[in-house]
C-alpha cells in the first residue's frame, strides 16, 4: 500500500506543484510585522504552490505559537548591522531543510504583498533573482552604489556591473540559494575578520555575487518602498519603518553612532537625487 507521504509527493509532480521556502527574519521590534506579512503572504504569493515559512526571531510570544506551515527559529538579536550582514549565516543553519524545496526566497521583515505573485518569480531557465533597486532602475552604472573598497570581497570596480539589484527580496532554485549562502557566509567572515564591513552589508555582498552567477531581473515592482512614487505597480510594497519608530528603534539602537547619522544622511542624498531626477 502507497503511504500518504508518496501519494502527496506523486500529486505535487503531477499538478506541477512546487515546494517553496520562505525566509523570513523578524528580530527586536520588527516582530511587529510578522502577522500582516504572513496574512498577505497566504494570500498573494505563489498560490497553487505549497508554502512553508521559516521564521527566524527572539520573540518568545512568537515562538509559542503554532501557525500552520510555520516554523519558528530562535534567534538571539546580535545588534545591528550584524542582524542583516549575517542573514546568510543565519540561513545556513537550516541548510538540510532548504534543499527538500524547490525554491527558496528571502523576503524583508516590513514586507506586505499587495497583489498576486506568481510564477514570474520563477528565476528558469537562470538560477536567481535580483530586483531592480527603487532608487537605481533609471540610473547609469556609475551611479550606482556599489561597494569601492578594493579590500572588502564585496568590491565591485568603476565600470563593473549591469544591474543594482536590492537585498529586500532575493531567492531562486533551492540548490542555487544555499551555494550563494555557503559563498557569502565565507566572504563576510573573511571581511569581518579583517575589521571590514560592506558599505550595504549583505545587499552589497549579494550584488558581488550575480556578477559572476546567472540571474532573473525584476522590477521594483517587488521591492516598493511605501514612502516612495515609482512608476511601477507595487507587487510587494515596504513598510515606511518611520510609521513604526523609525530605524533605530525597530532595530534597538538607543545612542545614535556617528556611523548610523552618516548612513542616515547618505541614504536621505541618495533620495533626495531620486526625487529630482524622476
Amino acid at each position: 500500500m502507497v503511504s500518504n507521504s508518496i501519494k502527496k509527493e506523486i500529486l505535487t509532480d503531477f499538478y506541477n506543484v512546487k515546494r517553496i521556502a520562505v525566509l523570513y527574519i523578524c528580530t527586536g521590534k520588527y516582530s511587529v510585522f510578522w502577522d500582516e506579512f504572513f496574512s498577505s503572504a497566504q494570500k498573494n504569493f505563489l498560490q497553487g504552490h505549497k508554502k512553508h515559512f521559516f521564521v527566524f526571531t527572539d520573540n518568545d510570544k512568537l515562538r509559542q505559537r503554532q501557525d500552520f506551515d510555520v516554523t519558528f527559529i530562535e534567534l538571539k538579536k546580535l545588534g545591528w548591522p550584524l542582524d542583516t550582514l549575517y542573514r546568510f549565516k543565519f540561513f545556513l543553519t537550516i541548510e538540510e531543510d532548504l534543499k527538500n524545496y524547490d525554491y527558496v526566497y528571502y523576503i524583508n521583515a516590513n514586507a506586505m504583498i499587495v497583489s498576486e505573485i506568481g510564477d514570474e518569480i520563477f528565476p528558469d531557465p537562470f538560477s536567481l533573482i535580483g530586483c531592480q533597486h527603487p532608487c537605481f532602475y533609471n540610473k547609469n552604472l556609475e551611479e550606482y552604489i556599489y561597494d569601492r573598497n578594493p579590500d572588502s570581497l564585496s568590491f565591485i570596480s568603476s565600470g563593473e556591473g549591469k544591474d543594482y539589484v536590492m537585498g529586500a527580496f532575493i531567492g531562486g532554485k533551492s540548490k542555487a540559494f544555499v551555494k550563494m549562502c555557503q559563498q557569502l557566509n565565507i566572504n563576510i567572515d573573511r571581511d569581518y575578520n579583517k575589521n571590514i564591513i560592506a558599505i550595504w552589508h549583505d545587499e552589497s555582498h549579494y550584488n558581488n555575487y550575480l556578477l559572476s552567477n546567472s540571474y532573473k531581473l525584476l522590477s521594483p515592482s517587488y521591492v516598493y518602498p511605501e514612502e516612495m512614487s515609482i512608476p511601477f505597480l507595487p507587487k510587494i510594497l515596504l513598510r515606511d519603518k518611520n510609521k513604526y519608530g523609525g530605524h533605530n528603534k525597530l532595530r534597538g539602537i538607543k545612542n545614535e553612532t556617528f556611523i548610523v547619522n552618516f548612513l542616515k544622511g547618505f541614504i536621505n542624498k541618495i533620495k533626495s537625487i531620486f526625487l529630482d531626477n524622476s
